[in-house]
């Protein structure tokens, strides 16, 4: 589900765990990189990343780096299913490309191709060489399917490789938080928070569960903290409306769904 909004607002609303059906790039609130988000491009910028990627692929589409970077940019630019299209093709020519099948797992994720993007992250790494960036993805992949304990596995795995990696344990607090382990969740966000650097995505998140705990005032001074006023005051609009969604649903009985998030 995709939301009309300025970036951070996009991305409080793609963290919404209690009540909104969201879309995958979470795989974008639950992080599937493990890097630091790049600074966003203009639409001309990336139409034009768009062109010239395609243009270099599409002269040597056996190329697995070309394949990885126009897919990359198709993603970009919402093009997701062009992007798994691209990979899938280049997989094939290239099948022992670690690089290249964990390009192709994140983009399945993209679409909500959930077992096959497991399949595809199980060959991108070896038990012998693991890749703390693919394990937090298969993390990812896992909540979405709702096997938290699992998930958790392969972000402790990954916690075991880089100690305290924000983009992990911020995977990890939502992967908490979809289980309706809220003060886990909090506590897991604040560390992921403390060493997340100029990443608003994690604090957004901790913003989210604090209020999903019913304390609205922090987690509005969270949620505006570093954010440009206009950007805050729609991100807190849009925190007041789940929250009070969420208690609608309570008083009529009905149970609060947590689906997850959503890359991204």
């Amino acid at each position: 589900m995709h939301f009309h909004r300025s970036r951070p607002a996009r991305l409080l609303a793609s963290a919404a765990l209690a009540l909104v059906a969201t879309g995958c790039a979470g795989l974008q609130s639950i992080d599937t990189t493990g890097s630091v988000p790049a600074a966003p491009r203009s639409e001309v910028e990336s139409r034009r990343d768009v062109h010239a990627l395609g243009e270099r692929y599409r002269g040597n589409p056996g190329d697995p780096n070309a394949a990885i970077q126009y897919a990359q940019s198709l993603r970009a630019t919402g093009q997701r299913a062009q992007a798994v299209a691209v990979l899938e093709q280049a997989a094939i020519q290239n099948p022992q490309h670690t690089p290249l099948l964990g390009a192709y797992g994140r983009a399945l994720a993209d679409i909500g191709q959930y077992a096959q993007a497991l399949e595809v992250l199980k060959r991108a790494h070896t038990p012998d060489q693991p890749d703390w960036r693919i394990l937090s993805v298969q993390g990812a992949v896992l909540d979405q399917l709702g096997r938290h304990d699992e998930a958790r596995q392969h972000y402790a795995a990954a916690l075991k490789i880089v100690p305290e990696e924000p983009s992990v344990l911020s995977n990890l607090g939502l992967s908490y938080a979809l289980a309706k382990d809220l003060p886990n969740a909090e506590s897991t966000l604040r560390r992921a928070s403390a060493r997340a650097g100029n990443d608003r995505r994690v604090r957004q998140n901790l913003a989210l569960v604090v209020g999903l705990q019913g304390r609205f005032t922090e987690a509005e001074g969270i949620a505006r903290a570093d954010l440009p006023a206009e950007e805050a005051a729609e991100n807190v609009a849009y925190l007041r409306q789940m929250l009070a969604q969420q208690e609608d649903l309570k008083k009529a009985g009905r149970p609060v769904r947590t689906r997850a998030a959503g890359k991204s």
